[in-house]
């Protein structure tokens, strides 16, 4: 895909329109791109455009490391490849809805809150963020009456943020680890709510259980404790060994038996081909 256009949205944060040769596939609000730069890095980023437009691609992306710093360093004309769409955060309409985003995490919520304004639930949109000015499409997410902007800067850090949920609806949420843990741990208890989020970051590795790894490559053994993944050791004698999105949607370090793992005998060992 060829970058079509270039815009400054926020505080760090630039927003890319990609066009390809024709009608693009279709997508759903919550889909992602794989986005395959220049230097080869690949990352992933929600896309935030509008279903309908079949002609571009529009993602936002918040300057936080070399990935997007690269994609910062994109001008009109530069070309990336890109696999998907894909949906790890599918969106589900329910008659109530709460959307929770929190920073860059308006990315995906954004297409998901106009189809719920089309669609005509009842839902509202609580969106945070460290200053005002660092909030993306703040100025375009619908009804003012729906929407809470919430700045840390201006009202400290929000301390209820399902105020708004409704039983019987659903949240989305998307943000920083922090503000996830705060939803979770506030969200009620109740089989009949659906709780639907996406994270910036893997998950912590809780109920681990210590094994060993075997390069065979190499010969090399590395003993992965209870707490880390196979990836974190690995990279600390392969620093070359490709990743992306450490959560496990993107399928680059995946372990399987097509992919990595050539045998897995009984017990506590695992043999790559590294």
């Amino acid at each position: 895909m060829v970058v079509a256009d270039r815009a400054v949205v926020a505080d760090g944060v630039v927003a890319l329109r990609l066009a390809g040769l024709g009608p693009l596939p279709v997508w759903q609000p919550g889909c992602h791109l794989d986005v395959e730069l220049p230097s080869g890095r690949r990352r992933q980023y929600s896309l935030t455009g509008d279903p309908a437009d079949r002609h571009c691609y529009r993602i936002a992306v918040r300057l936080v490391g070399p990935g997007s710093a690269e994609v910062h360093g994109l001008r009109p004309g530069a070309r990336v490849a890109v696999r998907g769409p894909r949906n790890a955060f599918p969106y589900v309409p329910r008659p109530r809805m709460l959307f929770v985003a929190g920073g860059i995490g308006i990315t995906p919520i954004a297409p998901m809150v106009r189809a719920a304004a089309r669609s005509g639930v009842d839902w509202h949109l609580l969106y945070t963020g460290r200053t005002r000015a660092s909030m993306p499409f703040r100025d375009s997410l619908g009804s003012p009456s729906r929407t809470t902007l919430h700045a840390d800067d201006e009202h400290g850090v929000p301390t209820d943020l399902l105020a708004r949920a409704a039983p019987g609806g659903a949240v989305y949420a998307c943000g920083p680890p922090p503000m996830l843990d705060a939803v979770r741990a506030a969200f009620p208890a109740s089989p009949a709510t659906a709780l639907h989020v996406e994270r910036f970051s893997p998950p912590p590795v809780v109920g681990g259980r210590a094994f060993r790894l075997v390069l065979a490559r190499s010969g090399a053994v590395l003993d992965v404790p209870a707490d880390r993944t196979a990836l974190d050791v690995v990279r600390e004698v392969r620093p070359d060994v490709a990743y992306s999105c450490r959560q496990g949607f993107c399928g680059t370090c995946r372990v399987g038996e097509h992919l990595l793992c050539t045998d897995r005998p009984a017990g506590d060992r695992l043999v790559l081909d590294l």
